[in-house]
């Protein structure tokens, strides 16, 4: 067994990094050290703001997404077109919509997709909050914007399952060749997606 070269704090400091997606042990080490190397410049102002994020930080009660305030910054922003929400699994697809910044849409975050094998049903997932917002009126489009996974597609159906007879559009993302991707190094199922979406040129 490795002999214990810290003591217990930078332990615990070595082995709360190692949970954080992307980091290992060893890259949780490498940071720990990092971090203590440079304990004015990083490690008290990344405290600090851990300390404030723990205090402030709310799950939007309308989309849930994550902010200081609730309703968040998306749900209150007037410029946005709240006609149009924008349906995705979890609050880091919500963040990459807007760094692509297509649309000036709402969005309405469900937590996950439906997986009957891991347990997860519609009560675990933030779709009833979703048929609320629609059933509402006021909303004309609703794109779901899940991952092209089987528990996408089938959280994708049983929504549209759960939103039929109301009187709004349902889109979903279009599947098939990346912007800049070669035919040569995609998939079969990219490929019949694209052959399947083809558009008018």
């Amino acid at each position: 067994m490795a002999k214990r070269v810290t003591g217990p704090e930078i332990e615990k400091l070595i082995q709360l990094l190692a949970k954080v997606p992307g980091l290992g042990p060893r890259s949780a080490r490498r940071a720990a050290l990092h971090l203590i190397k440079k304990k004015d410049q990083l490690l008290g102002p990344l405290s600090n703001a851990m300390g404030e994020a723990y205090d402030k930080v709310k799950i939007c009660s309308r989309c849930g997404n994550v902010d200081t305030s609730d309703p968040c910054t998306v749900c209150t922003d007037d410029r946005r077109d709240q006609s149009l929400i924008i349906v995705v699994e979890d609050v880091s697809d919500l963040w990459a919509l807007e760094r692509a910044a297509a649309l000036n849409a709402a969005y309405h975050v469900l937590g996950g997709t439906l997986s009957p094998l891991d347990g997860v049903g519609p009560d675990d997932l933030n779709i009833k909050g979703l048929i609320e917002r629609v059933s509402a009126g006021g909303i004309k489009e609703l794109i779901i914007a899940v991952n092209a996974t089987v528990e996408g597609q089938t959280t994708a159906h049983y929504i549209t399952d759960q939103l039929a007879g109301l009187d709004v559009k349902i889109t979903r993302l279009a599947h098939g060749v990346p912007v800049g991707g070669e035919l040569d190094y995609l998939d079969e199922g990219t490929l019949t997606a694209a052959l399947r979406a083809r558009t008018a040129i």
